[in-house]
């Protein structure tokens, strides 16, 4: 009988529920139970070594314990679990093979035994091309989760056209960088807003927006929407909600449209909090015939493939860039996860666990 390895397991580990801003301190990172390398047979699961984690600001909604979401809460005392790409190890699902690369949601530890007919986990092969150039993490950002909330955002729900005016809040993160490159290969006037010189100079410098500001440095941010858009918005890709959105809304062009995709502004709020923001311009919609849509990238994976064409298309051609912001081991993640809810990233933020 063939001798199956038995490695101990590092996780991250959600202490207790958490009200408001994620600390360090909420996180634990530890040893967990130990594991056999092997996928248990008549499971259907696949046993697959993390390579890449991936940092996103809903896992904050995952930390408190609210049931009315699209997904469920974390379990204080488990390991959390998000995006992510592996290399799988052993299988008993015949859709897989070992050293296959696969992307989904994933625990947040060294090695997890997944069930591939479970749809929430949204788990599919990548394809690597022989010739292909494009680092691997990128099929976590860029062609993975991110880049498609781009790609599905800005296309199925804004509906861009030539020359019409784009906005996009936290421009530099990694949906908002990506959504701003496509609206620039659509032939669309675009401006972002971010939270740093550096990021703002990243804008216009490297991911070839046509202008960018600081929205900290805006005392009014109506009066900053009016000075980069004089004759108003045609799209608002939005990352941040709040007073942000409201301003927004004063700035609209008829038929405009907003494709609210995050409300990181209220990440902050605990879930007590008074002081919730609301809509206070939101009449702005009514006369302007404006289209204010949530949406998920879920809801639109029947266009995967052709988004994986066409981004994969324009990064090959040189028309797109993408920008990272690493972190090496798991030890890293809870800081790299938190630091999203500060702006400390600069592009998409990503742990790497392991070498492939």
């Amino acid at each position: 009988m063939e001798e199956v390895a038995v490695v101990e397991n590092k996780q991250v580990i959600l202490k207790q529920y958490v009200d408001g801003i994620p600390k360090e301190t909420d996180m634990d990172v530890k040893l967990g139970d130990k594991i056999k390398l092997k996928a248990p047979k008549g499971s259907s699961c696949i046993l697959v070594k993390n390579l890449y984690l991936s940092c996103d600001p809903y896992m904050r909604g995952r930390m408190r314990d609210f049931h009315g979401s699209y997904l469920p809460p974390f379990v204080p005392g488990q390991r959390i679990e998000g995006f992510g790409l592996a290399k799988v190890i052993d299988s008993d699902d015949a859709n897989y093979k070992p050293d296959d690369i696969i992307s989904g949601i994933t625990g947040w530890e060294e090695y997890s035994l997944l069930r591939s007919s479970n749809e929430q986990l949204q788990l599919r092969k990548v394809q690597l091309d022989d010739d292909d150039d494009i680092p691997l993490s990128y099929h976590l950002g860029l062609l993975g989760m991110a880049g498609f909330t781009a790609y599905a955002g800005f296309n199925e729900i804004c509906s861009p056209k030539k020359a019409e005016s784009v906005f996009v809040s936290a421009a530099s993160g990694a949906v908002g960088q990506l959504v701003g490159q496509l609206a620039k290969l659509h032939g669309c006037y675009v401006v972002g807003s971010a939270g740093t010189k550096q990021k703002v100079d990243l804008l216009k410098s490297k991911l070839g927006f046509d202008e960018a500001f600081n929205y900290k440095e805006e005392a009014d941010l109506d009066a900053a929407l009016k000075r980069y858009f004089p004759e108003g918005i045609n799209i608002y890709f939005d990352n941040v909600g709040g007073t942000m959105l409201d301003a927004v809304l004063l700035n609209m062009k008829v038929r405009g449209r907003i494709a609210l995709c995050g409300m990181v502004s209220l990440q902050s709020l605990s879930s007590s909090s008074s002081s919730s923001q609301g809509i206070n311009n939101l009449y702005n919609a009514i006369p302007k015939r404006v289209r204010l849509e949530g949406f998920l990238q879920s809801d639109y994976l029947h266009v995967f493939p052709q988004f994986l064409e066409h981004v994969k298309g324009y990064y090959k051609e040189k028309k797109i860039v993408y920008v990272e912001d690493m972190c090496e081991g798991l030890e890293q993640a809870p800081g790299a996860l938190v630091g999203l809810f500060s702006g400390k990233n600069i592009g998409k933020q990503i742990v790497q666990v392991a070498e492939e």
